[in-house]
Formats: C-alpha cells, structure tokens, sequence
C-alpha cells in the first residue's frame, strides 16, 4: 500500500529539493526533479500561447519556484519561531508519504496528520518510519495501538472555524471538553502523545482565530501536564492565506500570533504548522484555450437563447480544462476565479491594461456534462476559437483533485524559477 494521505512535510527539507537556494539536505531522487526554466512567467506563457514550446491547444500551467520561495522567505522573517510542515494535500505536485521518501525527505520531517486513518495506511507509515500521527477519539487510539504501538500522537482539539472559508469542524477536532478521556485512554494504553494541534479552517479570514485557537490549547496542555504527559509539540493548523492582494494578509495573522504563542508556551516547546495554499496559490497559473463558442442572447432570466441582431450579444466560451480538472477548485475550495485574456487574435495580453469593450459571458468546461460551468456574468472583450484566457492564483486545491473525467487530461505544468 503506498497511498498514505494528508501527510505534512517539513518545508525547509521538502523546498530544498526544488530551489536551490535554500539549504539542500540531500540529494533528490532524478524522477522528483523537473526541469526548470529560468525566465519569467510572461515569457513561457507567450511562448505557449504561440506554440513554440508547447503541441496543440492543450491548457497548460506555469509555476513559479521561486514564488514558494519567496514565502518561504516571508515566513521565516515574520514567524521565525514557528516551523512550516507543507500540507501536502493542497498540491501535490509531487507528494504524499512515498513520493516525499522518493524526494529524499528523511521520515522524521513528515507528520501523519489525518485524525482518522485506514488501518493499513497506518502500518505503512510505521513501515516508512512515519511515526508522529494525529488523532481526535478513542477508536483511533485503540488502532494504532494494534498496528503502530511505537506512534507519537498529537491530539487534534476543536476549534472555532467559523471565520474560514472551509470548515474541517464539522469532521475532525475533539472538543475541549472530552480532552481528559482521550489522554487518559491513550495513558491506559501506554501510548505516547507528544502534544496538541488544532485547524482553524481552510481560507481564514480573520485573524483572531488563530490567537483563539492557541489559547485553547494552552488549556489542552495543561490538562496533559496534570494527567503526567510531557508534551513537547503545539501545531497551529494551516489557513494561512496566500500571496494575494486582496483580504487578509499573513503579515497581519503573524503579527498577532507570533506574540500569543510566545506569552503562552516556553521555548522549549517546539511549535509547527500547516500552511498549504500559502506557499503555492500565487506560484501556479493556469492558460487555456476556447476551443468553441456560441453568441448568444440572454433572457430576463439570464438564460441564454438563440442570437439575435442584438448589438450587445452575449457569449458562450468553451476551453479545454474544466470543473472535473483545475476549476475543480470552485466547487470544493469556494475559490472566485478570475479570467483575463491572455492572447486575443494573435495579440500577447498578459498583464496588459486595455480599453476594449467587454460583454457579458460564461465560461465552461470540456466536457459534456452541464454542471460543467466554470461562470456566469464574466466580462470579457469578444474573443475567438483559438484564442487564450490565463488565471493567476491556482496552486491551491486545483490540479490536486483534477481527474480526466471524459477522457480529458489534466494540465501540464512547465516549471520556472523567477528569484
């Protein structure tokens, strides 16, 4: 069994192998590396959207390495303290368990951070010598101790998530009331548990909740001290947000909790997170392609109907990636995708101020099932079949869930390193 899931990987061991500018711990495996370009976004995607580097229509992304380490930089400036443990599950481009081994991760830098877990998925972890696991009720504490006796165990505590734009409240967290039984099953059992870690929520809009949440698990932690535990570990969760302009700021969150946690624990106490969408939102964008369109007119309702002499029609767009691949992110993440023309006859838009007309359009995908609607009510200046809208921000949660559903392949990723 090789698939292991929401595995969290120290970020300073897991980025040295893709940027060399950050401290190379060993050496990476030749199948992890990609090739990776040194030139800016604008000119791979120019070079894309004109065919020279790439076949066909076919969408297509570009990450930035150097963007992840930039936030990496950022991080390290403004929470200095706190260690990151890359949330594999928001993009893993390559990742999970195995894939982390192959890179040359040593196992102590991942933690098993799913609360509940396939039994044999725990016994493989064991096998890889992945031994820090996450855990948040009682039969959970009975199956490692049959299969993995030898884990360290983080309790997972509930916290308030109401301020996120997707909450995990409602499937994992213990509350703080139920605390004392889960540590004294585990001493009954003679496991070790190592400490406490808490989410608050996936796209956090406010930053409070992450001083709230420590404050909690200081109180979980001293419950563990009056039960005999030694505690040695507090892990903050992710819902850090990423590098956009708009919303809250990790400068903002850091500001706060970088002081709470220090007033709260000692230096002893090693303190780790989650952040996921934080390092690599900002690193991926994705181009596509129409590939078909139809004009149309719209009625009262907003419903498309046959075109007409209309002076403003409406458009229908069809591209070559959709809801089953990287807009994925639209139904399971709440993301607000924002689509600007990337190459309009001919003409390189990226990044380009314009003053054409726009009209009200919907995009969609590739497929032939109707719920296959990426957005309504998108302006767009009027474009052609073979012409190329780009998306900023889709790192996070998109290529991650992408299937080939219909038989359309998920997007190819070109790698560059713009630091």
């Amino acid at each position: 069994m090789k698939e292991t899931y929401n595995a969290l990987i120290n970020t300073q061991e897991f980025a040295s192998q893709i940027h060399p500018q950050l401290k190379l711990v060993s050496k990476p495996s030749t199948e992890f590396v990609p090739q990776v370009l040194n030139r800016s976004i604008a000119s791979i995607l120019k070079a894309g959207v004109t065919k020279r580097d790439i076949e066909e229509e076919d969408p297509f992304f570009v990450c930035d390495l150097g963007e992840v380490a930039r936030q990496h930089a950022q991080w390290k400036r403004l929470l200095p303290r706190v260690q990151p443990f890359y949330a594999v599950k928001c993009n893993p481009d390559p990742a999970e368990i195995q894939l982390a081994l192959d890179a040359g991760v040593d196992s102590s830098r991942i933690i098993y951070a799913n609360p509940c877990k396939q039994a044999s998925h725990i016994k493989f972890a064991s096998s890889k010598n992945v031994n820090v696991m996450t855990f948040d009720n009682a039969d959970e504490l009975y199956k490692i101790k049959m299969v993995a006796p030898e884990s360290q165990l983080v309790l997972r505590i509930l916290t308030d998530d109401s301020k996120s734009v997707c909450r995990f409240g409602v499937k994992f967290g213990a509350s703080l009331s139920i605390v004392p039984y889960l540590l004294e099953t585990a001493k009954s059992l003679n496991l070790d548990v190592i400490g406490i870690s808490f989410h608050v929520g996936s796209g956090c809009f406010d930053a409070t909740s992450f001083t709230d949440a420590v404050e909690l698990a200081r109180k979980a932690f001293d419950i563990g001290e009056a039960l005999g535990f030694n505690f040695t570990l507090l892990d903050i969760g992710g819902g850090f947000p990423g590098n956009n302009p708009e919303g809250l700021q990790f400068k903002d969150i850091a500001a706060l909790l970088g002081p709470t946690i220090d007033r709260l624990f000692p230096p002893h106490i090693r303190v780790i997170s989650e952040p996921g969408r934080y390092f690599v939102s900002s690193a991926f964008t994705l181009a596509v392609n129409i590939q078909a369109r139809r004009v149309v007119s719209l009625d009262a309702e907003g419903n498309p109907t046959d075109p007409t002499h209309d002076e403003n029609p409406s458009f229908m767009y069809y591209i070559n990636d959709g809801m089953y691949g990287s807009f994925n992110c639209i139904t399971f993440d709440h993301a607000v995708v924002k689509m600007k023309p990337l190459c309009r006859s001919g003409t390189f838009m990226y990044e380009q101020e314009h003053s054409l007309k726009l009209f009200e359009s919907s995009v969609w995908g590739p497929t032939c099932d109707s719920i296959d609607l990426i957005g309504r009510n998108i302006f767009l200046p009027e474009m052609k079949i073979g012409d190329w809208l780009s998306c900023s921000h889709m790192g996070a949660y998109t290529i991650a869930a992408a299937s080939t559903f219909n038989g359309f392949k998920k997007s190819n990723v070109i790698y560059t390193d713009t630091n």
